[in-house]
This record gives C-alpha cells, sequence and structure tokens, in this order.
C-alpha cells in the first residue's frame, strides 16, 4: 500500500449516484475535499479545493492525460468522460506521483480512471430526467474479445441538457468515449483512448457578499434585454469543448524490465461570450484613445455589444516511465515532454433594440480598423521533465523506501498585441522536486507511514505574465506578476491505516508554501467580463488531521465518515496597490478549519439506498480575513432497485435527491480580494476595498434514472 494518503470511490459508488454530476463531487465525500455543484447539470470547470487549496494546485489525471487547462489549470473534469465510464476517481492529498504528467500538483492530486472494454460483449443503456428539465441519455457498447485476437473495445455516447435552476438559460452536452484494446501477453497491452465533448451554457452569474444578501438565489442574468443591459442571458454563455486522444502502452519484456510509454494531445477550445458597453467616442484599445468608434462618429454614451472570447488551446505530449525490478530493488527512470499552445482574442459585435446580433455586419473597430479588445493574446509552453526513483523493500516486504527526484524546465512565452501595448514576455523555470516515502506493514492489516513530499506549480494564466486592459482608461486592469516565480511546497505527513471488517486511515500533515499565488477576480465595470490579477502571496503553512473510517457490509449496511482539522497561517504583509496588507498571521483564504461527511449504503442485491451528509466550516474570501461565508451542511439521496431480469437485460430504477434540505447556501469563493473594507497598508497608505464573488450551490433537484444491461 502507498505511503501517503490516499482515498477514492469506486464504479459501485459512483453507479449509485446521479448521472448528471461532476467527478470532484463524486470525490466531496473524501476528507479534505470540497466541490459542490452549481446545479444538477454542469458543463464548465470544477471549483474543487483540498487541503485548504484549490483546483489550480491540483494535478488531474486521466488515464496518464493531463486534465487541467495547461495555462490556467482549470479543472475540464466533465469534458473528458461520462460517469458512467468511470472506473474510480481517486485523490491523493498532499503530494503527486513523481511520474504523473502535472505540473501544477503541489497540493494534491486527482485520478480519473476508466472502465475499460469488458471480456464479455455487452450493451447499456441509460435514461434520466428530473427537475429544471434536467435530462441525460447514455449507450454504451462493449465487444468483448473480438475472436481470438486479444482485441477488446467499447464506445459510448451521451447526450444531456437543462434549464438553469436559477435564472434564465439552459445548457447541452452531447460526449463520446471509445477505447480500443489490444492485449500482447498476459502482461503487455495497448490501448488507444478517445474523447469529444461539446457543451454550451447560460453564464452563472456569482454574486458578492452584499448582493447574496439582497437578492439570494435571484441575482441572476436577465430573461428579457432592455438597453444597455449586460446582464440579458443570450449575451452569456459558455462553450467548453474538447477533443482527446492518447495511446497507453504497458510492455513487461520480462527479467523485471518493464516500460509505460503514453503519448496523447487534447483540444480544448470555446467560445465564451459575455454583454459589455464600450465607449461610441474617447474610449481605449490598448493604451490608445480613440475619438470614435468607427461607424459610430459623432456619437455619445455607450455601445451595448456581446464580447465573443473565441480561445483555442491545443497541448501534446509523452510520457515514458522505464522499471527495472531486481529482487527487493525496483527503479524507475522517466521522462516527461509537453508543448502547449494557446490563442486568445476577442471580438464585439453591437447588438440591436432586443438584444440580438449577426457576426455579418462585423465587429467594433477603432482606427485603422483595429478590433475594439483587452488582449490579443498568443503563448507557448514547453516542458521536460526527467524523474528517477528507487523503491526498496525489506523484512519479507514490511519494511518500504521510496526516494525520487524529478526536475522540471519549463519555457513558457506570452505576447500581447493591442495599439501602444505591444508587450511580450518569456520566463523558464528549473524546479527539482526530491520525494521520500517510507511504509511499515506490521501485518496484513495495519500499516504506518511517513512521507516528506515537494511539489509546484507555475504561474497560472496569460495574466501572470501579460497586462490586461479596459476600454475606458489607458490603465491597465489587471498586471503580470512583479516576481514570477514557481509556488513551491513543502510537506510531511505521517499515518496510520487498518484494513479489515473497520478500515480507518488517520494522518498528520503539514505543508509550507512559497511563493504562493492567489488570483484576485472581479468584474469589468459595466460587463460581465471577469478580470483576474494574480498576486505573489507569499509564504503560507498548514497543520491537520484528517481520517476517514468505514465498514464492510452488516446486514447489507456500510458506513462511512471522514473529517478533517487544519490551521492554515498567511507567513507574511503582502504586496498590495503599493503597499502591504497586513496579512502576517492570519488565516489562508478558503481555508475552512473543519469539513466532514457522512455517509450510509444498503444494498441487498435487489434493494439499494444512498445518503451522504457533508459539512463546510466557514471560510475567509479576503486576505484580510474581513469578510468570509458562513458553514453550511448539505446532503443527497440516491434510491434505486435492481428490477428483475427480462431475457437477457437486467434493468435498474433510481431516484436521486440533491441538496435535500433544499439549503441556500454560498458554496465556495469564486474571486477572492485583498480586503473588503477599506484599510491602512503598513506604510500608511489608503488601500481601497474590493468585494469578493462567490458560486452558489445548487438548490434541491431530483433525477430519475432508468437502465438497462444487456448481457
Amino acid at each position: 500500500m502507498e505511503a501517503k494518503t490516499i482515498s477514492a470511490v469506486t464504479q459501485e459508488y459512483i453507479s449509485k449516484q446521479a448521472p448528471t454530476v461532476t467527478p470532484g463531487v463524486l470525490a466531496s465525500s473524501l476528507p479534505g475535499v470540497q466541490a459542490t455543484n452549481e446545479g444538477p447539470l454542469s458543463t464548465t470547470a470544477e471549483t474543487i479545493h483540498i487541503r485548504g487549496l484549490d483546483q489550480t494546485q491540483i494535478g488531474m489525471v486521466y488515464e496518464g492525460i493531463p486534465l487541467a487547462d495547461p495555462f490556467t489549470y482549470g479543472a475540464y473534469t466533465s469534458a473528458m468522460v461520462d460517469n458512467e465510464n468511470l472506473g474510480s476517481v481517486s485523490v491523493s492529498q498532499g503530494s503527486s506521483d513523481l511520474t504523473a504528467p502535472v505540473y501544477n500538483a503541489d497540493g494534491a492530486q486527482m485520478t480519473l480512471s476508466l472502465r475499460h472494454p469488458a471480456d464479455k460483449m455487452t450493451a447499456y443503456a441509460e435514461a434520466s430526467g428530473g427537475t429544471h428539465s434536467t435530462n441525460k441519455e447514455f449507450v454504451r457498447f462493449d465487444t468483448g474479445e473480438i475472436g481470438h485476437s486479444g482485441v477488446r473495445a467499447f464506445a459510448s455516447g451521451s447526450y444531456s441538457s437543462a434549464n438553469l435552476w436559477r435564472g434564465p438559460g439552459q445548457m447541452d452536452r452531447w460526449h463520446v468515449d471509445a477505447a480500443i484494446e489490444k492485449r500482447w501477453a498476459p502482461k503487455s497491452s495497448s490501448e488507444l483512448i478517445f474523447g469529444y465533448n461539446k457543451a454550451n451554457q447560460t453564464e452563472w452569474l456569482y454574486p458578492t457578499l452584499a448582493q447574496w444578501k439582497t437578492y439570494g438565489t435571484g441575482y441572476n442574468t436577465h430573461a428579457t434585454y432592455t438597453k444597455g443591459d449586460t446582464l440579458y442571458y443570450k449575451l452569456n454563455t459558455k462553450a467548453t469543448n474538447a477533443v482527446v486522444g492518447a495511446l497507453k502502452n504497458h510492455f513487461d519484456f520480462g527479467h523485471g524490465l518493464t516500460l509505460d510509454a503514453e503519448p496523447y494531445a487534447i483540444e480544448t477550445f470555446g467560445p465564451n461570450n459575455y454583454g459589455v458597453n464600450i465607449p461610441a467616442s474617447n474610449g481605449y484599445v490598448g493604451t490608445q484613445q480613440y475619438s470614435s468608434l468607427n461607424g459610430y462618429e459623432g456619437q455619445t454614451g455607450n455601445v451595448t455589444a456581446i464580447s465573443i472570447h473565441p480561445w483555442v488551446q491545443t497541448s501534446s505530449g509523452i510520457n515514458l516511465v522505464g522499471a527495472w525490478h531486481r529482487g527487493f530493488n525496483t527503479l524507475k527512470l522517466s521522462y516527461w515532454y509537453s508543448y502547449a499552445v494557446h490563442t486568445e482574442y476577442q471580438n464585439h459585435y453591437p447588438v440591436n433594440a432586443s438584444g440580438q446580433y449577426t457576426e455579418n455586419n462585423g465587429y467594433l473597430t477603432a482606427f485603422n480598423n483595429v478590433s475594439v479588445s483587452q488582449y490579443n493574446i498568443n503563448g507557448f509552453q514547453q516542458l521536460n521533465a526527467i524523474g528517477l526513483e528507487d523503491q526498496v523493500k525489506l523484512f519479507h516486504d514490511r519494511l518500504t523506501i521510496d526516494a525520487g527526484l524529478r526536475a522540471n524546465m519549463i519555457s513558457r512565452s506570452f505576447s500581447q498585441d493591442l495599439p501602444g501595448a505591444n508587450f511580450k514576455s518569456v520566463e523558464n523555470m528549473f524546479v527539482p522536486i526530491p520525494q521520500v516515502l517510507i511504509s511499515y506493514q506490521f501485518d496484513p492489516k495495519n500499516q504506518i507511514y511517513v512521507n516528506g513530499t515537494t511539489g509546484y506549480r507555475a504561474p497560472s494564466s496569460f495574466q501572470a505574465q501579460v497586462p490586461v486592459y479596459s476600454f475606458t482608461s489607458a490603465n491597465a486592469v489587471s498586471l503580470p506578476l512583479a516576481n514570477f516565480q514557481p509556488e513551491y511546497m513543502i510537506g510531511e505527513e505521517i499515518g496510520y491505516r487498518h484494513s479489515g471488517d473497520i478500515m480507518l486511515n488517520v494522518a498528520l500533515f503539514n505543508y509550507n508554501l512559497t511563493h504562493h499565488q492567489i488570483t484576485s477576480v472581479s468584474y469589468l465595470p459595466n460587463s460581465t467580463i471577469m478580470i483576474s490579477q494574480p498576486i505573489d502571496a507569499g509564504g503560507e503553512s498548514a497543520q491537520g488531521v484528517q481520517a476517514e473510517i468505514s465498514t464492510r457490509p452488516w446486514h447489507h449496511i456500510s458506513a462511512y465518515a471522514s473529517g478533517q482539522f487544519m490551521h492554515t497561517r498567511v507567513g507574511n504583509n503582502i504586496a498590495y496597490q503599493g503597499d502591504y496588507l497586513r496579512t502576517k498571521g492570519r488565516q489562508e483564504v478558503a481555508s475552512p478549519k473543519f469539513t466532514g461527511a457522512l455517509g450510509l449504503t444498503y444494498d441487498d442485491g435487489t434493494n439499494f439506498a444512498n445518503f451522504n451528509l457533508r459539512y463546510t466550516d466557514s471560510q475567509y474570501a479576503t486576505l484580510m480575513n474581513d469578510q468570509s461565508i458562513p458553514s453550511y451542511i448539505t446532503s443527497d439521496i440516491s434510491l434505486g432497485r435492481y428490477l428483475p431480469k427480462i431475457g437477457r437485460v437486467r434493468p435498474k430504477a433510481m431516484l436521486s435527491l440533491m441538496n435535500v434540505g433544499d439549503s441556500h447556501y454560498l458554496a465556495q469563493v469564486n474571486g477572492f480580494s485583498g480586503n473588503a473594507t477599506t484599510t491602512r497598508g503598513v506604510y500608511g497608505k489608503t488601500l481601497s476595498a474590493s468585494q469578493p464573488t462567490y458560486s452558489v450551490g445548487t438548490g434541491f433537484a431530483a433525477v430519475v434514472s432508468v437502465s438497462g444491461t444487456f448481457e
């Protein structure tokens, strides 16, 4: 067993949850994990926290493929695989594997495993429907072994859609998964994995605390358009499209020699659309002021437009891991190469009196037909990582010592092409990450482990390297990091693991971060465009304890409980607005002191039920700890029955209830800020206030699913 804290949910558990929830939510009962539904169905990137660190600090891996956006580290888990095709979702709290293809995993690693092609021919179909017109249709076919060729394959497709549970608008998602596997020998195989996703949804609005207190769940986009209304729902949509491919190979050459080789490629693209008011005259593109927009000469006031961001990025790479097992020793040598390209710009199309637009009329321009835009970005990243790891097993495999080092070399370049604001930034990073893992197995049921690990995260998003501008000023609204350094974590952990009729895992942990990077997010005035400002928050430390306990079925009932207590501390005052915030000794943002979960499962082979209750303590949203969101409790229930077999079909029916108590709550911090109230800096400067924004947890929802397996 691993000498680190690892928790997982398996396909058996996943199959008893609503088929529309995201992988992060499936893992949200595990210790230290925070992930919340924004609705019964969601098609966009997830917001996840583990041990107080967010999704940009968590390595996401799907069958050896890096899941996260290579620049922003957005977690596009729902775009990569259908829940029905998941074999498991595991979380390694506090560290990542040295051989994992991640460059942002200083907080944890979440691994999604595929349910591989079956040995026998089967077909599976599922139909779901529920509140807010939520529906999902899914079908999967497994070929089984084709003849005696050693080839197995599966293909699946799904369609899901829903209305937003708060506010107008809707979402829909088309998805395809497929894999074909060839077993060359009992211990050698190759598997070609493919995924396709096309999704679009009306964007959620993220309220400030004052807006939440005033409007509650009524703070949303608007169903009808009035002149100048940037909150009109048809102007605010987000697309999440992806194409994924990988060839996963494992070769066993005998004599203890093995090789894992996996080339992969991912393309993700938008567009994302927002509403914005742009000055008809005396506005700005970059640092240059225009007298009037082309076609609006002599006019004053604003032109209301839809801001279309047709971003696209591709990333590809190859991950190689060679191992040599000899006696009590296993030596691993790894190499990972990755190349990624990102392009993003804006075009703004004016809307008519009904809030409609047409691209045929052209986008807004100024000067000599220059597109009016906040940014025009081109970027690329190249990474080379070389690792060496050695594992020794002693005392009849009871003592395991694992030590390794990975050297990461990253080159990242971004250019900004705007009038008066041409800007290019090239940054190179060299980051060594050593780790030591030690475990001792007292007997088959009891293990103690201790580890010292390191991790890093390269600064996220293009805003860390190039400025972003508004339409009303020559001054940038977002500035690059003054000190471009990777975030670096050093962590220690000691834990005890017991297996048997009662399974227990308890761990004490400590970690220290340097160059901790926080992103302050706010809406650009007169628009729904969100502006990110990266902040180097310096040092942070955290100490805590987490535990999980579960039972094997007793009279068809099994129970699960998990909890985490954590104390965080900011180690320094933070540079902010030309001065320093008095943040030393304060608690880290989005780091609740206590989280906990309880679960009960019943399954007698005919009827089954599952109950999950989760508690999240209050958490700060500002570096000054002058604003927080209250604690909250949510619970989910699933009830189902395996119906009598009809011929060769085994049917099943299930009812899933989400947020049973219909709690209305702020789930997580969407955009941090330095201070929510005006304060005085260390050197006396008055620092203006900025309001954090929050994501809203889903209200009550019910989803009924009927499925059948044909064998």
